[in-house]
């Protein structure tokens, strides 16, 4: 019973010293938190950074935009065609095959090796 006793006022004491660093280093974070709240450029916390542009403002900037990319596109022509993932380079039968040959060799030479580790 003495060693429950004895074990259980060790353990409220390191809670007591690890509650201590923890008060310590919320502290320490506060100050750091204070020191790159004054020093940045962006202001507090949860403040909006930028500036507040309105609805309709929005819009405006959104019309112009799809303007500039219309212009872009008229000016590189429009039978440029953009290449999709299906679209890809079509390798010739013969290429497949030699691919496929290498593949096979490869794994056989793989498989060699294994069964020599293994044995």
């Amino acid at each position: 019973m003495a060693n429950l006793q004895t074990a259980l006022h060790q353990l409220r004491e390191e809670r007591k010293q690890s509650q201590s660093q923890l008060e310590k280093l919320d502290s320490a974070i506060s100050v750091l938190e204070g020191l790159v709240g004054r020093n940045s450029t962006g202001g507090r916390r949860g403040a909006p950074s930028g500036r507040i542009v309105s609805a309709a403002a929005r819009r405006r900037m959104a019309e112009a935009q799809k303007a500039r990319w219309a212009r872009v596109r008229a000016h590189s022509g429009s039978t440029t065609r953009r290449r999709t993932a299906s679209a890809g380079r079509a390798l010739s039968a013969a290429a497949r095959r030699k691919i496929a040959e290498a593949q096979r060799a490869r794994w056989a030479r793989f498989r060699a090796q294994q069964a020599k580790k293994a044995a």
